[in-house]
């Protein structure tokens, strides 16, 4: 019984210093994470805010770029060849304007053979009769659908479709809008279409 009693008394003795040193604060200071020296903690915002001003420049060049082909587009709804020919020759230099070195080397060439199409699409509109700036915009408006999708944009737009416009093959076109304004029949058959998709 003594020694029983001994026993119990050294096993506690163990339990004990066993749930003392795993209580114990073992903090190893090479274990701890270190809280971010001012300099990383600096040169992390600065390069966040450089991300942000870069994408708030490339936002602002495409917005630049839509706004110009709206016009375009607005102006074949309308059947005016004159304003679509303005709008074309005023979207000939804001392509030359645009800055790609803010995209991956991939991106910038892909923008490079979009923009180089894009812009003679875009000189055709500004010198050529109606039928011919709707022949062109059709390209077009493939090629700014196709930037939108490396570049992205804040505004909100809506892919359309006619599929009557070049003997039933169909053509595409961006719109600020939700309502159907055909820039490829304009007064002829002006709601001719359907919204393919939402864009932002």
């Amino acid at each position: 019984m003594k020694r029983l009693r001994k026993l119990s008394g050294t096993l506690a003795l163990v339990l004990i210093s066993l749930t003392a040193y795993s209580c114990k604060d073992n903090t190893n200071p090479d274990s701890v994470s270190k809280p971010m020296s001012n300099e990383m903690h600096q040169e992390t915002e600065t390069k966040d805010s450089e991300r942000i001003m870069n994408n708030s420049q490339n936002n602002k060049a495409t917005d630049q770029i839509i706004d110009s082909y709206l016009k375009i587009k607005n102006a074949l709804v309308a059947d005016n060849q004159e304003n679509a020919a303005m709008a074309g020759g005023d979207l000939v230099a804001i392509f030359e304007d645009f800055d790609k070195s803010n995209y991956s080397s991939e991106e910038q060439q892909e923008l490079a053979d979009i923009i180089e199409d894009a812009k003679e699409h875009a000189e055709h509109i500004s010198e050529s009769p109606i039928g011919h700036q709707r022949e062109h915009f059709d390209i077009l408006s493939k090629d700014v659908i196709d930037m939108i999708g490396i570049t992205g944009t804040n505004k909100k737009l809506y892919q359309d479709f006619c599929p009557m416009y070049n003997d039933n093959k169909g053509a595409q076109w961006l719109s600020a809008t939700q309502e159907i304004r055909n820039p490829y029949m304009g007064s002829k058959m002006m709601d001719c279409g359907k919204v393919q998709k939402e864009i932002n």
